[in-house]
C-alpha cells in the first residue's frame, strides 16, 4: 500500500495495491477533474512532485513527452510504485467534494426503453444501498464473463428516493459493452454498477443564467443537471440546445414538455443537422448559437457530447463572451482497456522536480 500526499495541503490518503491515483483520491472523498478514465482526454493531468509511478498506456495528445519530462502524469492511469507519491494539488481543491465511489453494487434491470434507433434507456434499481452521486456524474458497468469490459455511462437523471439509476446508451457497432447491453441484457437481469465518478457537476450554488448544449446521449448528464436544478427551484433562465441528426433522434420530448410547463424559465431547443422540419432549427449548434444569444459573458455553460462537438461548441460560446471558468464540458472519448506498459513507459517525478 502506498501513500498519496496532496501538496500544499499536506493531506494524505491511502492507495491500495493496484489502484490508480484517481481511484484512491475518489475513494477518499476528494474531487480530481476527470473525464474519460482511459488516458485519452488529459483532464486529470497533475504534476507529481515526488515519488515514482507507472503511467500506463496513455495518448500523446493527452500527455505530451515534454509534459512527461516535466513530471506531469494522468492520474486516471497512474499507479504508485514508491511508498509515497506527492502530487501538486491546491489547498482549495483539496476539500471533500464527492461521495466516495463504491464498487460492484448489485442492481436489477427494471426497464429497457428504446428512445431512438440507436439510443436505449436502461433503468437499474439497487438491491442494497443506492449509488450516492452528484447530478452530472457517471457510473461504470460491464460483465467480463460476457466479454463486456467496464465502461462509463453518465447518469440521466437527478438522484431519486428509490435509488433508481437511468442510463442512456448509444449502440456502437464496435463497442463490446454497448452490444452486450443492447443485445443481451434484459429486464429482470442483475448487473453490477460502480461509482459514482466524474466532476462534471458545476457549482450547485450557481445563480447565473445557464446554457446547456448536448448531442446524442450527451443529453444524459445535461438532463441530470437540469432536472436537479429545476427540482430545487432554480430561478435563473435555463436553455437546453440539443443537436440531433433527424427528428427521430430527438428523445425525451415528453419530459422536456413537462419541465417547460412546470418551469417557465426552462426552454428546450432541438436542432436538426441532416434534415429540415417546419418550426424547427436546422444546422449545427456552433453555427446557430449567435442567432440565439448575443452575449454569454454572464452565463454558466455546460456542454456534453463527442470531443469534436464539445470543442466546437466551447469555441462558439467563447466567441460570444463565455468565460473559461464558467464553461463545464463532458467529452465522450473512446475508452480503452489498461495494459501493462513496457519499462520505458514507467514515469518518475525526479525529472520534474
Amino acid at each position: 500500500m502506498s501513500r498519496i500526499k496532496l501538496h500544499p495541503s499536506g493531506h494524505e490518503i491511502e492507495c491500495q495495491q493496484g489502484d490508480t491515483v484517481l481511484a484512491a483520491v475518489e475513494r477518499s472523498g476528494y474531487a480530481l477533474p476527470n473525464n474519460c478514465r482511459a488516458g485519452a482526454c488529459g483532464e486529470c493531468k497533475v504534476k507529481v512532485l515526488q515519488g515514482e509511478f507507472d503511467q500506463g498506456i496513455v495518448l500523446d495528445m493527452a500527455l505530451s513527452q515534454e509534459e512527461r519530462a516535466q513530471g506531469f502524469g494522468l492520474m486516471c492511469m497512474a499507479k504508485p510504485l514508491s511508498d509515497e507519491l506527492v502530487i501538486e494539488w491546491g489547498t482549495d481543491d483539496a476539500k471533500p467534494k464527492l461521495f466516495p465511489p463504491r464498487e460492484n453494487m448489485l442492481h436489477i434491470v427494471t426497464d429497457k426503453i428504446r428512445r431512438t434507433p440507436r439510443i436505449t434507456e436502461f433503468r437499474f434499481r439497487p438491491l442494497g444501498n443506492p449509488v450516492r452521486y452528484w447530478p452530472g456524474q457517471y457510473v461504470m458497468l460491464g460483465d467480463a464473463t460476457a466479454g463486456a469490459p467496464q465502461r462509463s455511462y453518465s447518469i440521466a437523471g437527478a438522484p431519486r428516493p428509490d435509488g433508481e439509476i437511468l442510463l442512456h446508451v448509444t449502440r456502437d457497432a464496435t463497442g463490446a459493452t454497448s452490444r452486450w447491453l443492447h443485445d443481451q441484457v434484459q429486464v429482470g437481469d442483475s448487473v453490477k454498477l460502480s461509482g459514482a465518478y466524474g466532476t462534471f457537476i458545476g457549482d450547485p450554488s450557481v445563480e447565473t443564467p445557464v446554457l446547456c448544449m448536448a448531442a446524442g446521449s450527451g443529453l444524459a448528464p445535461i438532463l441530470s443537471l437540469t432536472e436537479a436544478a429545476l427540482r430545487r427551484g432554480f430561478k435563473q433562465p435555463v436553455k437546453l440546445l440539443f443537436s440531433a441528426c433527424t427528428a427521430e433522434d430527438i428523445y425525451n420530448q415528453g419530459l422536456m414538455t413537462f419541465l417547460q410547463a412546470k418551469n417557465r424559465r426552462f426552454k428546450f431547443i432541438p436542432t436538426l443537422t441532416r434534415e429540415k422540419r417546419d418550426g424547427m432549427l436546422s444546422g449545427r449548434i456552433p453555427d446557430l448559437l449567435p442567432t440565439q444569444f448575443t452575449d454569454l459573458s454572464g452565463y454558466t455553460v455546460f456542454i456534453a457530447g463527442t470531443p469534436e462537438f464539445v470543442a466546437s461548441c466551447k469555441q462558439a460560446a467563447k466567441l460570444l463572451g463565455a468565460k473559461d471558468e464558467m464553461i463545464h464540458t463532458e467529452g465522450y472519448f473512446q475508452q480503452q482497456q489498461p495494459e501493462t506498459p513496457p519499462a520505458n513507459r514507467l514515469a518518475t517525478a525526479s525529472a520534474g522536480r
